[in-house]
């Protein structure tokens, strides 16, 4: 069984409740609206671990990030995945 649910009322562009509506498929409007906000979290999430760490540790450089995603490029390319240029 699903988590529960409750039904909510958004208001939001047009184009972008469009977009989204084709996009959404055979799981509809609601679920692909539920995944985009559930990203937004996590992302909101990480954003106040970097902010609480770097208050403890100081700022991340260009060159800390840098080789991160090198480690990041080599274990996908180890793995076979791809190596998408945003990572």
């Amino acid at each position: 069984m699903g988590e529960p649910t409750q039904k909510y009322s958004i208001t939001m562009p047009r184009d972008v409740a469009e977009a989204a509506r084709a996009r959404g498929g055979p799981s509809g409007l609601s679920a692909y609206v539920a995944a985009a906000v559930r990203r937004q979290i996590e992302r909101d999430n990480l954003n106040d671990l970097i902010t609480v760490c770097e208050a403890d540790h100081g700022p991340i450089t260009a060159e800390e990030i840098e080789a991160k995603r090198d480690v990041l490029r080599r274990a996908r390319q180890e793995q076979g995945t791809s190596d998408p240029s945003a990572a």
